[in-house]
């Protein structure tokens, strides 16, 4: 889980479909990434950090999900 996304988005009032939306993903891949199950392109990490207002490098400071290094 990515607590500090999900308060990220929450501290704007939004919720999954609304970011989705601005950020031109579907609901369901921005909420895998939020539950870390997925990671983001830059291009889709840079879109979602425009919208909630932080530094898109964020995404990428840590390891990978344990899901996606499983993979």
């Amino acid at each position: 889980m990515r607590k500090w996304l999900k308060e990220k988005r929450e501290a704007k009032g939004m919720n999954h479909e609304q970011v989705a939306l601005k950020c031109g993903i579907s609901r369901s891949y921005y909420t895998l990434i939020e539950k870390g199950t997925k990671t983001p392109g830059v291009k889709v990490a840079k879109n979602i950090a425009a919208v909630l207002e932080f530094e898109w490098t964020n995404f990428f400071n840590g390891k990978c999900s344990f899901k996606e290094h499983s993979a």
